[in-house]
């Protein structure tokens, strides 16, 4: 029964929503009061108040004292997308800036308000059911879990991520995967197995800093790719991009990028493995926020259209489940066996505990049950978000609107570096990512990426703030 009272509220929320969205009610619009709906509909009072306190946490009403509830806000008053950025004319040798270590160092201090974290923050994390987890693992290891692990990555692990893949469509078993420590970890074997030093591979752009670092560490030029804040990468310019540069592989987030937000359509995905295919080259996929979707179907991914084992796909659950516990995995297609040996020299095996406890986490149906709570806080952070940049940010502030993943991308005016804005905003406890830490191209000097993992509180309703005051100071 109270599975259908759930349903039932949020059915009114979504047609109130949609209203709200299309502007039939406008901001400032009066809702019918609990008691007229209530009737109207043939519903519960308590109903109608669980849909309006449900647009009232996600931003979209309000309500006034001895009144009732108003729109307080509509995403048609959103700002305007950010641009596309232009082409390069050649790719790239890779010299990370120190302004990298800078941020990921400002990643941890307790006092600093850090809008620059695009992971899930420790109120939204299911710790104690973990922490049973990985007591329950313990006692059912060999040796209470001393023992190095298999070289491919925990068996039960394995079988409960091959379970996961039917989300997204594919047919997976545990002998295709192959456990890392995190994602990085897994996006570094596979570049190493696909290429050499000294090849060019094509990224995103902006593309995620450390994926810079990485291909800096292993010899590696980088051609950045022109890439839609919607939809990701220009195929068309990719296509003529391959021969043109001689690209040996192709690293991409294609759900929710990290750090413009986009998320490829279908038929891009598919077009991507065809391109992959007519030059042989292979596909690195990272999909680390995959899980982390608005909608109501979780996006699929380019592995589900690979039929020739071309595509390597990456992901981990430091952005989902438990960062700390540093558990991902690749499903490496035909380089399974090079990605293996790789791995046997790097680690000779990942850390038994942690694999052992997210498997024993997943077999026990915890994980969906976790995820349905984080999505819908993140869901609600990123308009709550982008309601005070609308409300607090100069009024030519371009910021994008993803439909998953953690973060905002935001454009100023072509006047404001945000690498100063940087520096002022830590002075006052407050940090985010410069938009120039993004590109190995001197570009982006006017744009910044937002987290909007941290829950909505008084805190961090008074940063954006402060961080808009800055701005204007410097656009004036």
């Amino acid at each position: 029964m109270s599975g259908t009272m759930d349903h039932l509220y949020l059915q009114v929320a979504d047609r109130l929503q949609t209203m709200i969205e299309k502007e039939v009610i406008r901001i400032g619009d009066k809702l019918p009061s609990v008691r007229s709906l209530s009737k109207e509909q043939g519903i519960s009072m308590s109903t109608v108040f669980q849909a309006y306190y449900h647009l009232e946490s996600k931003g979209y009403i309000e309500p006034r004292p001895k009144s009732g509830y108003y729109v307080r806000f509509s995403p048609r008053r959103l700002p305007e997308m950010p641009k596309i950025c232009r082409p390069v004319k050649k790719a790239t040798e890779v010299n990370v800036s120190d302004m990298i270590t800078e941020v990921f160092y400002h990643l941890s201090p307790d006092d600093v308000l850090r809008f620059s974290v695009a992971a899930p923050h420790e109120s939204q994390l299911p710790a104690a059911k973990l922490s049973k987890s990985l007591i329950q693992a313990m006692r059912s290891l060999p040796a209470n879990g001393t023992s190095y692990e298999n070289l491919q990555g925990n068996l039960n692990l394995r079988r409960q991520i091959a379970r996961l893949s039917l989300q997204w469509g594919g047919t997976i078993t545990e002998d295709d995967i192959v456990t890392t420590t995190g994602c990085m970890d897994a996006l570094t074997l596979c570049l190493s197995a696909t290429t050499q030093p000294g090849d060019v591979i094509a990224l995103e752009s902006p593309a995620y800093c450390g994926t810079f670092q990485l291909a800096e560490s292993l010899g590696l030029k980088v051609l950045e790719v022109p890439t839609n804040p919607v939809c990701g990468v220009d195929l068309e310019y990719l296509d003529k991009a391959i021969p043109k540069f001689k690209i040996k592989a192709c690293v991409f987030v294609t759900n929710f990028n990290n750090p413009i937000g986009s998320c490829m359509p279908d038929k891009n995905k598919r077009e991507l493995v065809r391109i992959m295919n007519k030059y042989d080259i292979p596909l690195i996929e990272d999909d680390i926020y995959g899980d982390t979707y608005f909608g109501k179907t979780r996006p699929s991914s380019c592995k589900q259209y690979d039929r020739t084992g071309n595509v390597l796909y990456c992901n981990s659950f430091s952005k989902s489940l438990a960062p700390g516990y540093r558990v991902g995995w690749t499903m490496p297609g035909k380089y399974k066996d090079k990605v293996l040996r790789l791995k046997l020299n790097h680690s000779v095996s990942s850390a038994t505990l942690p694999q052992a406890a997210i498997g024993h986490f997943l077999e026990n149906g915890r994980y969906e049950h976790h995820l349905r709570g984080l999505r819908k806080m993140l869901h609600m952070n990123c308009l709550r978000y982008q309601q005070a940049i609308a409300d607090y940010f100069p009024e030519d502030t371009c910021v994008t609107r993803p439909q998953g993943g953690y973060v905002l991308w935001l454009e100023l005016n072509e006047h404001v570096n945000t690498i100063e804005l940087y520096e002022m905003a830590l002075r006052r406890k407050i940090s985010f990512a410069p938009g120039r830490i993004f590109s190995l191209q001197d570009r982006y000097n006017n744009c910044l990426r937002i987290s909007y993992a941290m829950p909505w509180n008084k805190q961090v309703d008074d940063g954006l703030k402060t961080i808009g005051k800055l701005i204007r100071q410097m656009s004036s």
